[in-house]
């Protein structure tokens, strides 16, 4: 099993601190309130999905294909494959947010149609996968740094506390799947309970570790993808491809794998192999220091200058480097942001202009976006977000398609576009709803990102 998960990438500039988890072989994701009666308009959802196919070579793919079926985040290798051999079947338990099966059926289809996965919803209580919505309290009773998380061989919380010191529910003993239990807060916002259904629902089938070296992929700790990406879809489908079967090695897996992958992905077998350098723990335990619970504002700031030193050290240029200067961005904010501005300037230099961190990218541009609005640079604001308004909606993030146009409204304030913004805040509502959940949390985002406009604060209009 996997450690109870992730780093939460900050949205805007005093958002939360990351929460990632010690390390444990349980899937599971780190923690974030149910609406009921708003006065706000009504949430939005997302309709068609729109992944973006994957851009690795099939020769990484594979690399990053055994790693990922073969070894649990702890780093504790796994001897065989194990996935569902026969069509598999998914019940839902408890009362979550109102969303949560309409996204649940929404995931079944996009598994049925992009990884050729059998799987359907069923009513049965001899269902393969229960997905169970309990309060967020019983969760963390569970394990208190998680919000969400798989465990097999079970079909109830209960059942799990009464095996959870037994192998029974231990992964690395694990020799097929025929039935496990995810858990998923019910006292979430919409999108929290539909990240959980992603991330838990592919390590139900799939597979269980998480690399720091995918940019584009929910298999990933530093959580930027909230839903099965393109690259995601590929490995699934590979992963219950006819060719391979439970109870498979890494040699038998890997010598199938060249053939699996040119046949199912044969745009790549023309790129060439980038063959990123594993992520080594010293600077996988310095992020989790630098962004997790438990360690004070020293200890942070050393962990994130350690990870810095590191992924120099290592001549790492791709979006490991990038992040590692997002988090030390976010640590300076509070004491010194100009620094920290110097760093989100650095990791957006990282992340770069490739394809598969365009999502790295959103991120950034609205901590920049947010120093030009409260510096006062319309202009420059609204270059920084349009871009990736788009980039939000693609990979299906309404709390950061709702916060890139809150920061877009108040651009267009200081703009002199008043009417312009009041429609963008307008329409942002319905996102927010379902990526922040209670009308408190939407009106808490909308306060916070108000206070950034200098001439909101210097005529008291918040």
């Amino acid at each position: 099993m996997r450690p109870a998960r992730r780093l939460v990438l900050p949205l805007v500039l005093l958002l939360g601190a990351c929460m990632p988890v010690a390390s444990r072989d349980t899937p599971t994701r780190a923690a974030a309130d149910m609406p009921g009666e708003s006065a706000l308009p009504p949430m939005k959802t997302f309709a068609v999905p729109r992944p973006a196919p994957p851009v690795a070579s099939n020769a990484d793919i594979a690399r990053d294909f055994l790693d990922l079926a073969f070894t649990l985040e702890s780093g504790r290798s796994l001897g065989m494959l194990t996935r569902f051999e026969e069509p598999i079947t998914v019940r839902v338990t408890g009362a979550g947010p109102a969303s949560m099966v309409a996204d649940l059926n929404r995931l079944l289809h996009r598994l049925r149609t992009e990884a050729g996965i059998d799987i359907a919803l069923t009513n049965a209580g001899s269902a393969n996968i229960t997905v169970q919505a309990v309060s967020r309290a019983e969760i963390r009773q569970a394990l208190p740094q998680a919000a969400c998380f798989v465990v097999p061989n079970v079909g109830s919380l209960r059942e799990y506390q009464s095996s959870r010191r037994s192998s029974r529910v231990s992964w690395s003993r694990l020799t097929r799947r025929d039935r496990l239990a995810i858990f998923i807060p019910a006292d979430s916002s919409a999108q929290e309970a539909r990240d959980c259904l992603h991330e838990e629902l592919a390590q139900a089938i799939g597979p269980l570790n998480d690399l720091y070296r995918l940019p584009d992929s929910v298999f990933n700790d530093d959580n930027v993808h909230t839903v099965l990406t393109g690259f995601d879809m590929l490995v699934l489908r590979a992963y219950y491809d006819p060719a391979l079967r439970n109870g498979m090695s890494r040699n038998e897996v890997a010598d199938r794998l060249p053939a699996i992958l040119a046949r199912l992905n044969p745009a790549g077998e023309g790129l060439p192999p980038q063959r990123l350098p594993r992520t080594p723990r010293v600077w996988i335990d310095a992020i989790q220091t630098a962004l997790g619970p438990g360690a004070n504002p020293g200890q942070r700031r050393a962990a994130a200058i350690e990870a810095l030193k590191v992924a120099s050290a290592m001549g790492w240029s791709d979006h490991r480097r990038g992040f590692s200067h997002f988090a030390m961005g976010r640590l300076l904010q509070a004491s010194d942001p100009e620094a920290a501005l110097d760093q989100f300037v650095l990791a957006q230099r990282y992340f770069g202009q490739r394809t598969d961190t365009t999502l790295h990218r959103a991120y950034v541009a609205s901590q920049l976006a947010a120093y030009a609005i409260t510096a006062g640079r319309a202009d420059e604001a609204l270059a920084l977000l349009t871009p990736h308004l788009d980039t939000a909606a693609r990979y299906e993030n309404a709390a950061l398609l709702a916060t890139l146009m809150l920061l877009r409204a108040e651009a267009l304030d200081l703009a002199g576009r008043i009417t312009e913004a009041r429609e963008v805040r307008l329409d942002s509502l319905g996102w927010a709803r379902y990526g922040f959940g209670s009308d408190w949390a939407v009106r808490a985002k909308l306060r916070e990102i108000a206070t950034l406009n200098p001439a909101k604060r210097r005529y008291g209009a918040l």
